[in-house]
């Protein structure tokens, strides 16, 4: 019954690795991205308890899955349930170079174009990973995977 929880940086290959894993070993797939914000213009953050309402109600209907975030809040939660975590430890440097090159992503942006003028927004905030304090931040990451005693492994690259 693999439970697999993957984090890090905005860039660090998290889809990447969840949609690899869940291939090879058919399991459900969740991004945190679909219940961590509301549908609006500026973006504000889903109240905590409906996030982890619909996190809950996921985590029910599927006996095997990986899920993949940069919300320590709501990792903090899943944490309890997973039975392997992955922690995407990239440089800043490779984050933005995968930042640059990823695929479009329909599930986040109405166009290539609108993802593209996003770009330089999400890179700034990339190199902000180490300075931050917020639940995005290395320092949260850094907790949330020193307190998990489970299994567990720090990627520092995607090969």
């Amino acid at each position: 019954m693999p439970k697999v929880l993957i984090f890090g940086n905005s860039g660090s290959g998290k889809s990447t690795l969840a949609k690899q894993l869940a291939v090879k070993k058919n399991l459900a797939h969740f991004d945190l991205d679909q219940v961590a914000w509301l549908p609006k213009t500026p973006p504000t953050r889903m109240p905590l308890i409906d996030s982890m309402e619909k996190i809950g109600n996921f985590l029910k209907k599927n006996e095997d899955w990986v899920v993949e975030g940069c919300y320590s809040d709501l990792l903090s939660q899943i944490a309890l349930h997973c039975d392997e975590m992955i922690y995407l430890n990239l440089s800043i440097q490779q984050c933005v170079e995968n930042a640059r090159k990823r695929p479009w992503e329909p599930h986040k942006y109405g166009s290539k174009q609108a993802q593209d003028a996003n770009l330089p927004m999400l890179i700034d905030w990339i190199k902000q990973y180490e300075t931050r304090t917020d639940t995005f931040s290395k320092h949260s990451h850094l907790l949330l995977y020193r307190n998990y005693v489970g299994n567990k492994k720090m990627l520092t690259c995607n090969t």
